[in-house]
Formats: C-alpha cells, structure tokens, sequence
C-alpha cells in the first residue's frame, strides 16, 4: 500500500520525537511489552485519527506491537508533524497524512484509511465514525467498535446515538477519570499556554486573559493563566460553571463585556462563533485570539475576514486583521488548537495516562466483542482504576487501603 506523507527523509527527526516520548510514558512502555506477549489485536485492523504528534505516533506503535495493523491519519490539518508521519512509515505503518493541508486533502486521507476494512475505530473528533456513517457504510459490518478521545467527538456520538444513526458501540474514552481529569485540566492547561508564549513571545503577568468556557480545559487554561501572573476573565453558559470560577477567584462576565477589555482570549467550548463581529469591534488595539476548541468555529474566522480592512502576517502563526485606521487585532495558528497547531500539544506524561485508557479500551472492545450491546460504553472502571494504580506507583506513591473492618463498615446499613 502506498502511503501519502510529505518526505520519508524526515524520519530522524521524528524518531527521535518518538523516542523521547517513549522515554516519558511508562505506562504504554509496559503495555507495548505486555501486547508483545499477548497479541490482543492480532489480526485486527485498526484506523486512528489523532492529532499525528510523538505522543500519538507511540500509541501506535504500541498497538502494532499488539498486532493490529494501523492505518493512520491526522484529526486537524495543522497538527500533524511530517517528520513523525515519515517515521512512522519507516517502521512499516500506514499513513495518510501532511501538514497544512487542504479541506480537500484532509477528507482524501480518512478516506484512504477507511478504505481498509478496519475493526476497530479510534477518533478524536468523530471525524472517522461520521465518515463512516456517511460515505462508507458497507464498510461499517467490519467494525467491532471504537474509542472516541475528546468531549467534541462525544457530543456528536450522543447526537448520532440519540437520532438511532450510531452503528457500533464506542467507549466514550474521553469520560474516563484518568483522562478528562488530567488531559483536559493539566494537559489543555499547560498545552495552551506553551503554544501561545512560544507563538507570541509576550509577557502573561499583569494582562487580561478571557477564556470563555470552564469545562475542564478550561478550568486548566484559567488556572495556568492565574499561576502566570494574569487576571483572569471566565464567560460561560452554564450557571453553575460560572459560580465555580467565580468561587477559584475568577471574574465573570458576558462576552460582550469582556471583549472590551480582554488582551488574551482563549475559546474552549465546543461551540461555534463564540467570539464574533460584536466582539470584533469593541477590541482594544493589539488583542489576542485563540481557539482551544477542537474545530475552527469558536472564533467566526470568516466574518473577521470580510470585515478587515486589511490583513497580514505579523509572526509565524500570527494572523493579523486591521479593523480600523488604529486598531488591530491578532488570530494565532488560524484559529485552529492552539496547542498543536502552534505547539506539540499536551505533555508526554499526561498522554501516557490518555493513552493508556485507549489502549485498553481497544482491547476491551476486542475481548467483548460478541457481548457489546449498548451504542455509547462507558471506559470500565476497572480500567480507569488500574491505570491510576500504575501511574501512581510510577510516580513513587503508595496510598491507603481498608481494612477488613473498615469494609464491612462501609458496607453495612448500621452507620453510626
């Protein structure tokens, strides 16, 4: 099978990615040793569309080392790093994917990893499963199951499995503790705020950070932002989220309101045009957008564009967008993951715990295959509870356990 990828002689640079990262993630090291033994996905085909990062690339490894045999694209245009893709490739997986390609090109490559007859789907935005259901469903008997990795690709399953569309089951990854506590808190956290320093080269402490959604990413995009020095404005929908930043020190207010006086913006909501035209013209001079969200709709890029007087680089990743005869404001990596599009995403180490759920959530599908009843399965908690244990004995920490007594107390109707 031939392979779509930018140029197989970065494979070097990004096999040294992968190493490092392997270096880092002891709790795929141990599955990939683990899978070796056992071969779960032996005879298996598995198609996976994630950010095409290091972090990503090992998983992959890991599940070939299980015996599956991978067909591999990216989940965002701007994400996927040549060099890892080449490296891949070098170690004999399949891969359909290049930076900074076109819409067009993006939807070819899914299509040449569906092509494949695959058994088990692992997604990060549900772009996979749509596909699937769409253009592909006499493809769909092949499939055993999948995992979906993000709260983006989650909303449109629950969409999907509630018009009766979803046609095989998916472990909602994603919900798993060791995941979105961790991910979306720490790792969006940190990730975002590395991908706009090192895209921007501006000082934090003392501005006006607005990050609009407190879901968990945003929670960790707050909270790094406060530990930089910033002051913190939080826009929401939900009126409890609101109270819990108004109660971690954050001010909250409308959008609108914000706007008007926030220096950093971070969208991380899942919604489309949360930051728009109104918006637009009340921004003070040298204001900074970015989109931490999984698609390109939280800022309405394509308004921003028909309303600029003009429009041109000012950085690597920097857009910027003359709204009046003084006033400009700056769009990073198109709008587009911040943290990928303009960094290498989240920590090795947070991944390690993400990718761990996948991984035993693609054998859990394997194993049960025939006993697979409802669309939407949650990550079992047996899971999720093996994989803190092992992270925490990774990290040289033991913690308490009950006593027999301790048990029965817990367990008995007579409290007192």
């Amino acid at each position: 099978m031939s392979n779509a990828i930018r140029d197989i002689n970065l494979a070097p640079s990004g096999e040294q990615k992968i190493e490092w990262v392997k270096r880092n993630c002891p709790l795929l090291r141990n599955l990939e040793i683990e899978f070796a033994k056992t071969k779960p996905f032996q005879g298996k085909r598995v198609a996976l569309s994630i950010h095409l990062e290091a972090k990503t690339a090992y998983l992959c490894k890991v599940l070939a080392a299980g015996g599956a045999e991978m067909f591999i694209t990216g989940s965002n245009p701007l994400s996927t790093q040549d060099d890892v893709a080449a490296a891949l490739v070098k170690a004999g997986l399949n891969v359909f994917a290049w930076h900074d390609c076109t819409a067009e090109e993006y939807e070819g490559h899914i299509e040449k990893v569906l092509e494949n007859d695959c058994n088990i789907i692992i997604d990060d935005g549900g772009d996979l499963v749509n596909m699937l259901h769409t253009k592909f469903q006499d493809k769909i008997s092949h499939v055993i199951g999948g995992c979906e990795e993000t709260t983006t690709g989650i909303i449109r399953l629950m969409a999907m499995e509630k018009q009766g569309e979803l046609k095989f089951p998916m472990v909602l990854v994603n919900d798993a503790d060791c995941k979105h506590l961790f991910d979306n808190r720490y790792g969006t956290g940190q990730s975002v705020w590395d991908g706009i320093n090192r895209t921007t080269n501006l000082i934090v402490a003392g501005k006006q950070v607005v990050v609009a959604g407190y879901g968990w990413c945003g929670k960790g995009v707050a909270m790094r932002a406060k530990g930089l020095g910033a002051q913190v404005i939080v826009t929401e929908i939900d009126p409890v989220k609101a109270i819990e930043a108004v109660m971690d020190g954050f001010e909250v207010m409308e959008m609108k309101e914000a706007a008007k006086v926030g220096d950093f913006f971070v969208t991380v909501t899942g919604c489309n045009h949360v930051i728009d035209e109104e918006d637009f013209a009340v921004m003070k001079d040298g204001a900074i957008l970015c989109n931490a969200g999984h698609f390109d709709i939280e800022i309405d890029m394509k308004r921003l564009d028909e309303i600029a007087m003009k429009k041109e680089e000012a950085r690597k990743n920097i857009m910027g967008y003359q709204l009046d005869e003084n006033r400009w404001i700056y769009v990073l990596a198109e709008g587009r993951l911040v943290n990928l599009a303009a960094g290498d995403g989240h920590p090795a180490e947070i991944m390690d715990m993400s990718f761990a759920i996948q991984a035993l959530s693609a054998k859990y599908l394997v194993e049960h295959a025939d006993s697979l009843k409802e669309k939407l399965i949650s990550v079992p908690k047996e899971v999720d509870m093996d994989v803190a244990a092992r992270k925490l004995a990774y990290l040289g920490k033991s913690i308490d356990s009950l006593t027999e007594e301790q048990e029965e107390y817990l367990n008995s109707s007579n409290i007192s």
